[in-house]
């Protein structure tokens, strides 16, 4: 089975540079890397380019002018570019641990999207973990959000993962689906404005599909580098999309990855 990692990043280097890194020493590595930019930053550029020098994987860079956040088109792109059977998406600013690429790979069921889960770095060890080019966050380290996720367990891991259709807690920083289910449903919907939601709503969209959701808990650990909160309040547009695609049970959006095949 073979797995592309599609990586967005939008105007952090420094962090990007530390995800390629864990990228690069995975136990399994993932037949590719697509690095999908929201902007043209020659900074990334760079950490891009330095990045393949090391990296057992081909490393694709992708970008788009940045014109307000369009992170459902940027992922399009990468999913595109794509060439796996498999695809995960991981952001910009999520060090993956040693066994992320293998527990995905494992866990990956037919029918089903697998939606992973993440540990919260403070803004101390987010910068020592920048500044000593570092990737590994112990277990008892000072100020972690949701330690818990550190923990591997294979065996508990499968067990957690019983499908079901609670649409709560979807987060495309660490989400993974097979392409063709992508194509069905023809991406992220880009036609949402601003930023937020579009991870929810193209769940809810693989619901109506008739795809299920596995949660992958004590697995493909990654850990979220801190940087200061978005808030996503009650009067986001987005959240208007979510409910008519509810009421629709609509499965493809009318924009999205069909825009950019071929």
């Amino acid at each position: 089975m073979s797995i592309s990692i599609v990586l967005l990043t939008h105007r952090r280097p420094d962090a990007l540079a530390l995800v390629l890194l864990g990228l690069a020493r995975q136990r399994v590595p993932p037949l590719e890397v697509v690095v999908t930019e929201d902007g043209t930053e020659p900074e990334t550029r760079q950490v891009v380019d330095e990045a393949r020098a090391c990296s057992p994987v081909p490393i694709i860079h992708l970008t788009q002018e940045h014109r307000g956040p369009r992170m459902s088109r940027a992922r399009n792109r990468g999913v595109a570019r794509a060439s796996s059977e498999y695809v995960v998406f991981l952001d910009g600013d999520m060090v993956p641990g040693r066994d992320f690429v293998a527990d995905h790979r494992d866990f990956a069921r037919p029918g089903c999207l697998a939606q992973g889960s993440r540990v919260l770095a403070p803004e101390a060890i987010t910068r020592a973990l920048i500044a000593g080019r570092r990737v590994d966050v112990p277990f008892l380290a000072p100020g972690l959000g949701r330690r818990r996720h550190l923990i591997r367990a294979p065996f508990l891991r499968d067990l957690w993962g019983r499908p079901h259709h609670r649409r709560a807690g979807a987060k495309s920083c660490n989400l993974a689906f097979w392409r063709e289910d992508l194509l069905r449903l023809n991406g992220f919907n880009e036609g949402m404005e601003g930023w937020g939601l579009e991870d929810a709503e193209i769940v809810q969209r693989a619901f109506h599909l008739g795809l299920w959701r596995r949660d992958l808990r004590m697995g493909a650990v990654a850990v979220h580098l801190w940087h200061p909160p978005h808030q996503l309040g009650a009067d986001n547009p987005n959240w208007a999309v979510i409910r008519e695609v509810e009421a629709s049970r609509a499965t493809r959006c009318e924009q999205g990855l069909a825009e950019h095949l071929g």
